[in-house]
C-alpha cells in the first residue's frame, strides 16, 4: 500500500547552482529507490535517460547513503526570473514487495543570483552549458509564463523559441528541437538564459585530449527565433573523463588550466575553489582534511589523501583475493575572465573518483603479544594449549560466513558449538578483525612428534568471507604450528610370583596409539589373549608365564631359575622406543630329581649367555647319553646313577652322584666358531649311606621258567579341553557341553597316564570331530591326519610345545594342540550346536 511519511532521514540544501538531497542509509539500505520529479500536479519518473537529459544525478554508496543533485536549470524546476528556484521530488522506497512502498515528498526553494555570463556544469551523467540571453520584450501572458516549470516542450513550430540546433562532431549536423530531444538532449530558454544539456557518450559528442587530460566535448549552434528575428548562439561544454593519478596514498586530480574547447582569445584564471560532494570548502577546512589545491602552467591540481573522512572504502574480491577501493567525490569550481570583453565563464565539476583495487591480504596476528606474524606461525602462547589468532583487518562490509577445518566446513555458529571460539572485533579505526581459538586436543588439529618428548600441533583452516551487500565470496587460508615439550611417556612396572611375570603399563599422552613388544614379540591380539590382557582408560596389564617364549633365562641353580622379561613400548610411526622394562625374577624350579631306584632326571635350559645354543646338542659326560626330549629352549635327560659317566663319591653319612650336562664341540655336526662361552650344568644327587628300608615280600613257586614274548597291550590316554592357552585349568565332566563362539580357540591336551617311563613318547595319529558321540558317526571333520594338521581346513590346527613344569615331569607323555570352533552345516543350516572330538 502506497503511503506517505514525514521526511525523516532526509536533508536538502542549496549548493550554488545545484540543489542537493541527502538520503540516510537507514531509509534506503536493502531497498529499491525510485525518484519522481514533481511537475505541478504530475509526477514524472526519472529514468536514467531522462535524469541525464533533464539535469538530475544520483550517487549511492553500497550501504544506501544516497545523494541526489538537481540542476537549478533542470527540467521540472519552478524558475522565477532565474533568481528563485523551487525543486520538488517524490521518493518511493520499495521494501519487501511491490505493494510495500513508503514515499517521501521533498521540496526545496533555492536562491541563486551569481550567474556568470556563461556557466558550465559537469555532473556524473550529463554536461550542461548556459549563457546569458537578453530578456525578451514582454508580451501579453509572458509574465505568467516566466514563472512556469521548465518542462520539455513538444512544440516544434513555435513562433518564438529554439528552432534548430547544429551539432559539431566536429562535422556539423543539424536537428530541430524535437529531434534533439528524442536523441536525449535538452535545450530550453529561461527568462534570461539559454540552456543546453547533453548526456555523455552520445553520437554528437566527441573526445578530445586537452593538456594530457581526456575530455568529453559537445559544441552546438542554437538557432533562436524571437520577434521576427533569428539569432544564433554558440555554446560548448567540455568535461573531464580522466586526469586522475594515484601515487601511494595520494589522489592527484588534474584539470586543464585552459580548456581550449571552451576558451579562445586571451583569458585569465580568476578563482579556483575546491569542494566535496558539491559543497565548497574554505582553506581551513581543506587544511584540516589534508587537501590541497594548486595550479601549474598547464593544470589545476587537486590532491586528496586516500582515506580522507569525506570518502568511503569498499571491499572487493577480484580472483577471490581481498582488495579495497576508496571513493571520494571532489568538486572543482573555476572562474575564467576574458581580457577583451571581461565576460566570465564559471566552470563547475562534480567528479567522483574511485581508486583502483588495492590488495589487502589479511594478516594473522598473535593475540597474546599483538605482533604480526607470517601465516606460518610459531605461537608464543602455546602454554594455553590452544591456537589463538586474529585474522584481518577488513572493512565493515566483510562478514565471516564459515571456516573450513580438516574435518569439514562449519558455520560460525557451528564452530562455536564445537568449542572453537569465533568472535568479531571492531578496532578503533573502524575496521574488523576476527578471532579464532581452537584447543590443541580437538580433532581438527593434526599432531606429530618430531622428537620423542616434543609434539608439533598443526592447524590448517580456510576462512570463508562474503562482501556485503553484493555477497561476493572470497577466502583466506591460514596454517598454524605450535611445538610443545609435552609428551608424557608410558610408565611400565612389574612384579613376579612363583610362576608369572605381572606387567602393568600406564598409558602416556599418546594413549592407545603406541605398540608393545613383549620378549621380542609384538603384542598381537592372539598373544594378548594368551597373556590375559586387561585394560581400561589409563592402564593395561598382562600376565606372562616365566616359561613363555619371550622370556630369557639368565641363570640356573639346582632349585630355581632366574628369568627376565623385556617389555618395550614404541611408536609405530617413528619407531622410537617410548619406555621399557627389564624385569628379572627367580622362579622355583627343581632341575634335578633323584629317585630311590637310582634313576636321575635333569632339565637343561638355554640361557641367554649362550645365545646360539641348540639344546639338542647337549649331552652328559658320556656323549652318547643325549636328551630324551628337547626343543629350542629345553633338554630333558633321564639316566641311572651307574651310567653315562656318573661319578660316585663317599662321605661320612652319604654318597654323592655327579654328572655334567655340557656342549662338547667337535662332535658330529657341531663346530666351535662362535665366541660363545662353554655350557656346563652340574647334576648332583645325595643318598644317605646307613639308611635302612624295610620291605615285605612272599614267594610263589612257578611252573616254568619265564621267557620274553612279543605281544601287544594297551596304554591309557586321556584327552581334556583346557579353559585357556595356559593349560593350567580344564573343564570337568559336569561342565559339558561347553559353549564356545565360532572361531574361538579350543585348547586340547592328550596325556599318557600311569607311566613314568621317559623312553615312551605319545604320538597323535588321527583326530576328528563328529556330530554325535559315536566316533564312527557321520558327518565328521578331520583335525589331525597321520600326525599332521589337516590341510583341507583354512583354519589350520596348531601344535603347542610342552615344557616341564610343576605338573609335567615327562613332556614326551603329553601332546597339546588348538583349533578354531566351528559348526556342521548342511544346505546353509546349522545341523546341531554341539560337536564331539575323538582321537
Amino acid at each position: 500500500m502506497l503511503g506517505s511519511k514525514p521526511s525523516s532521514g532526509l536533508k536538502t540544501d542549496c549548493v550554488a547552482n545545484v540543489m542537493r538531497l541527502t538520503l540516510d542509509e537507514a531509509l534506503a539500505v536493502g531497498n529499491q529507490l525510485e525518484v519522481e520529479a514533481i511537475n505541478g500536479t504530475q509526477y514524472i519518473l526519472l529514468t536514467p535517460r531522462l535524469a541525464a537529459q533533464c539535469g538530475y544525478s544520483m550517487e549511492s554508496d553500497p550501504w544506501g547513503n544516497t545523494r541526489i543533485y538537481t540542476s537549478l536549470l533542470g527540467c521540472f524546476v519552478n524558475n522565477k526570473d532565474d533568481m528563485m528556484f523551487s525543486v520538488g521530488l517524490k521518493l518511493k522506497i520499495y521494501r519487501h514487495s511491490p505493494s510495500d512502498v513508503v514515499s517521501h515528498d521533498v521540496t526545496q526553494a533555492c536562491s541563486y543570483t551569481r550567474w556568470a555570463p556563461r556557466e558550465i556544469l559537469c555532473d556524473r551523467n550529463y554536461m550542461e552549458v548556459s549563457m546569458y540571453m537578453a530578456p525578451q520584450v514582454e508580451t501579453k501572458g509572458q509574465k505568467e509564463e516566466d514563472s512556469q516549470v521548465n518542462a520539455i516542450t513538444d512544440a516544434t513550430e513555435a513562433v518564438n523559441g529554439i528552432w534548430k540546433i547544429t551539432f559539431f562532431t566536429p562535422e556539423p549536423m543539424s536537428m530541430v528541437l524535437k529531434e534533439a530531444q528524442q536523441a536525449g538532449y535538452s535545450a530550453m530558454t529561461t527568462s534570461t538564459r539559454l540552456v543546453m544539456r547533453s548526456p555523455y557518450n552520445t553520437a554528437e559528442t566527441y573526445s578530445e585530449d586537452v593538456a594530457g587530460v581526456p575530455m568529453e566535448v559537445f559544441r552546438v549552434s542554437i538557432h533562436h527565433k524571437a520577434q521576427d528575428r533569428l539569432k544564433v548562439f554558440n555554446l560548448a561544454a567540455a568535461c573531464p573523463t580522466g586526469g586522475v593519478l594515484f601515487t601511494g596514498d595520494l589522489i592527484s586530480w588534474h584539470v586543464p588550466r585552459r580548456v581550449t574547447p571552451l576558451l579562445d582569445g586571451s583569458i585569465r584564471l580568476v578563482e579556483t575553489i575546491m569542494g566535496i560532494n558539491g559543497q565548497r570548502l574554505d582553506k581551513a577546512q581543506m587544511a584540516a582534511r589534508g587537501y590541497s589545491l594548486s595550479t601549474t602552467d598547464f593544470h589545476i591540481v587537486v590532491e586528496i589523501p586516500v582515506g580522507s573522512p569525506d570518502g568511503y572504502y569498499k571491499s572487493h574480491a577480484p580472483d577471490y583475493q581481498y582488495h579495497i577501493t576508496y571513493t571520494v567525490e571532489p568538486m572543482l569550481e573555476v572562474l575564467w575572465r576574458a581580457d577583451q570583453n571581461k565576460d566570465d565563464t564559471r566552470y563547475k565539476i562534480l567528479f567522483p573518483i574511485t581508486t583502483p583495487p588495492m590488495s589487502r591480504p589479511p594478516h594473522t596476528e598473535d593475540r597474546k603479544f599483538k605482533k604480526k606474524k607470517n601465516e606460518k606461525l610459531q605461537l608464543s602462547a602455546a602454554n594455553l594449549r590452544e591456537f589463538s589468532l586474529y585474522v584481518g583487518s577488513f572493512l565493515h562490509d566483510v562478514e565471516l560466513r564459515n571456516i573450513t577445518f580438516a574435518t569439514g566446513v562449519f558455520t560460525v555458529e557451528e564452530s562455536n558449538a564445537r568449542g572453537f571460539t569465533v568472535q568479531q572485533h571492531l578496532l578503533a579505526n573502524g575496521t574488523l578483525v576476527f578471532s579464532l581459538d581452537v584447543p590443541f586436543d580437538t580433532d581438527v588439529v593434526a599432531k606429530h612428534n618430531p622428537e620423542v618428548l616434543v609434539t608439533t600441533y598443526s592447524l590448517n583452516v580456510v576462512f570463508g568471507f562474503i562482501i556485503l551487500p553484493e555477497e561476493t565470496p572470497f577466502s583466506h587460508q591460514v596454517a598454524l604450528q605450535a611445538s610443545l615439550q609435552d609428551v608424557v611417556l608410558p610408565i611400565l612396572s612389574g612384579t613376579c610370583d612363583q610362576d608369572y611375570f605381572y606387567i602393568t603399563v600406564k598409558y602416556g599422552s599418546q594413549g592407545h596409539n603406541a605398540n608393545t613388544m613383549v620378549g621380542g614379540l609384538d603384542l598381537t591380539p592372539e598373544l594378548a589373549e594368551d597373556y590375559k590382557f586387561k585394560n581400561n582408560a589409563t592402564h593395561f596389564s598382562i600376565v606372562v608365564p616365566y616359561t613363555a617364549t619371550g622370556s630369557a633365562f639368565e641363570l640356573i641353580t639346582t632349585n630355581s631359575v632366574r628369568a627376565r622379561l623385556d617389555v618395550l613400548v614404541w611408536d609405530p610411526v617413528t619407531n622410537w622406543i617410548l619406555s621399557d622394562l627389564f624385569l628379572a625374577c627367580y622362579f622355583p624350579l627343581l632341575t634335578t630329581r633323584c629317585y630311590p631306584n637310582g634313576t636321575i632326571t635333569a632339565l637343561a635350559m638355554k640361557v641367554e649367555s649362550v645365545p646360539n645354543l641348540d639344546p639338542s646338542w647337549l649331552t652328559l659326560k658320556d656323549q652318547s647319553c643325549k636328551p630324551v626330549f628337547s626343543n629350542d629352549r629345553f633338554a630333558q635327560f633321564s639316566f641311572s646313577a651307574d651310567s653315562c659317566g656318573t661319578t660316585r663319591t663317599f662321605f661320612d653319612h652319604y654318597m654323592l652322584y655327579e654328572n655334567e650336562i655340557g656342549l662338547h664341540y667337535g662332535q658330529k655336526g657341531i663346530s666351535h666358531k662362535s665366541p660363545d662361552p662353554e655350557y656346563k650344568q652340574t647334576i648332583s644327587c645325595y643318598y644317605v649311606v646307613n639308611d635302612t628300608q624295610t620291605i615285605s615280600f612272599h614267594t610263589k613257586s612257578r611252573l616254568y621258567e619265564p621267557k620274553a614274548e612279543i605281544g601287544s597291550g594297551q596304554m591309557i590316554t586321556k584327552m581334556r579341553l583346557a579353559t585357556d592357552s595356559s593349560y593350567e585349568h580344564f573343564y570337568n565332566t559336569e561342565d559339558y557341553p561347553v559353549e564356545k563362539y565360532l572361531r574361538e580357540p579350543l585348547h586340547f591336551e592328550v596325556e599318557l597316564v600311569q607311566s613314568n617311563d621317559p623312553h615312551l613318547e605319545l604320538i597323535l595319529d588321527n583326530c576328528w570331530a563328529t556330530l554325535e558321540e559315536d566316533r564312527t558317526s557321520l558327518p565328521s571333520w578331520a583335525i589331525i591326519v597321520d600326525g599332521c594338521a589337516y590341510l583341507g581346513d583354512s583354519y589350520a590346527t596348531l601344535f603347542h610345545t610342552v615344557s616341564v613344569d610343576a605338573r609335567v615331569s615327562v613332556p614326551s607323555h603329553y601332546k597339546r594342540f588348538s583349533m578354531k570352533m566351528f559348526a556342521f552345516i548342511q544346505e546353509e543350516q546349522v545341523l546341531k550346536h554341539e560337536a564331539s572330538v575323538c582321537s
